[in-house]
């Protein structure tokens, strides 16, 4: 599979006993939906390998609990700290109405309320106070955040999003 066909699940934090567990954080919304996993890809050596799970218990703040097949102690466990975790973009869950993963969206058209087509989102911004939409219209960039007072509708069929953005923002670029 390629690289590009992953998602980042999130990270080996360190190890948990001495019987081959590992405390992992989970970078996702809802570590709930990921409590029954089968196995999980790390990256070795340039190569996206998969790991089976032995076991797998969910704690608190999206931390939890792992043992892979075939790791038994904790001298074995102590070379997967620090690794992150994939998964196939296959196995994620299918999200409806205004809820969307950013990779979905790229490629996706905007259309505000008040300046019609505005341009197409050519990727997202994730930044520390809050992620923005990096939408291009001819050779001029629109910044618009992405939050859900101003997402009003994901129309995937017609790959639009429709927002109502802020009085003033969108003039700003254009």
């Amino acid at each position: 599979m390629a690289r590009d066909s992953f998602y980042y699940l999130g990270r080996i934090v360190k190890t948990f006993g001495n019987k081959g567990h590992l405390l992992i954080h989970l970078e996702v919304d809802d570590p709930e939906r990921y409590s029954e996993l089968e196995s999980v890809y790390l990256d070795l050596d340039g190569e996206r390998i998969p790991f089976f799970i032995e076991e797998l218990e969910l704690k608190n703040h999206r931390k939890a609990v792992i043992r892979f097949q075939d790791v038994t102690d904790i001298e074995e466990a102590e070379i997967y700290i620090g690794r992150e975790m994939f998964l196939p973009l296959s196995e994620l869950p299918s999200l409806d109405g205004n809820h969307f993963y950013f990779h979905e969206v790229i490629g996706f058209n905007v259309n505000d309320i008040r300046h019609g087509m505005i341009g197409t989102i050519g990727e997202i911004l994730e930044l520390p106070q809050q992620s923005l939409f990096r939408i291009m219209k001819g050779n001029r960039e629109i910044l618009i955040p992405v939050v859900d007072d101003i997402i009003k509708r994901v129309d995937r069929e017609d790959k639009t999003i429709y927002i109502e953005a802020p009085e003033g923002l969108v003039e700003i670029y254009l």
